[in-house]
């Protein structure tokens, strides 16, 4: 690579990493104004991580409502927490341990089993009204929808902790070193798993290759 092409290359990874570190910081910042009584960033905090909180909570639990409930119980937590905050790891990794821990332990103490929306009923009348549509756009659409459906599934009949690596690792895209922290386990743990997970997930969507 020459010093002329190389140059610009190097100028947007120290951008990029200039603006990860800015993020980070201003995070901190935030829990730690929240640490001294500011409610309002702890507002500012809910705004920016919720959405991702609920994603990631979703593809654990596959069901939109416990989503919403466990990430507001994250965020409670995150809230009652304030006081003894003291910024060691990056929010975010303490903000997913959080959000791991309450979705391991809903999926271990199998209220996953209540509740939850059929599959099978969720496709059922809705495709056989879609099928009748000629048009080559909706069967493309169709298509998509069901390999990604099918993904879907496949990620949620991982063990639970190999899912949640997955999330994090695929979705979320945290280091090693995160997931470890978040998982309270060591990065060679971490490799494992995801290792595990990978292997399952290409025998199981082989036919998709």
């Amino acid at each position: 690579m020459t010093k002329a092409v190389a140059q610009p290359y190097q100028n947007r990874r120290v951008y990029q990493d200039v603006s990860a570190v800015a993020a980070l910081e201003l995070d901190t910042q935030l829990m730690l104004r929240v640490r001294d009584g500011d409610a309002a960033s702890f507002g500012l905090l809910l705004d920016r991580h919720r959405n991702p909180v609920v994603h990631f909570l979703y593809r654990m639990v596959q069901n939109q409502a416990v989503a919403e409930e466990l990430a507001q119980e994250v965020f409670l937590r995150v809230y009652r927490s304030r006081t003894t905050y003291e910024p060691t790891a990056k929010f975010t990794t303490w903000l997913f341990r959080i959000a791991t821990h309450l979705a391991l332990n809903w999926i271990r103490d199998g209220r996953n089993e209540k509740g939850v929306e059929s599959l099978d009923a969720k496709a059922g009348d809705g495709l056989a009204r879609q099928v009748t549509d000629r048009d080559p756009g909706v069967e493309h659409r169709l298509v998509k929808e069901a390999r990604i459906e099918e993904i879907r599934r496949a990620i949620h009949s991982l063990p639970a902790k190999q899912r949640a690596a997955v999330l994090m690792h695929k979705y979320e895209e945290m280091e090693y070193t995160q997931i470890a922290c978040v998982l309270r386990c060591s990065e060679s743990a971490v490799k494992s798993l995801l290792f595990r997970a990978y292997q399952r997930l290409r025998e199981r969507l082989a036919h998709m290759a």
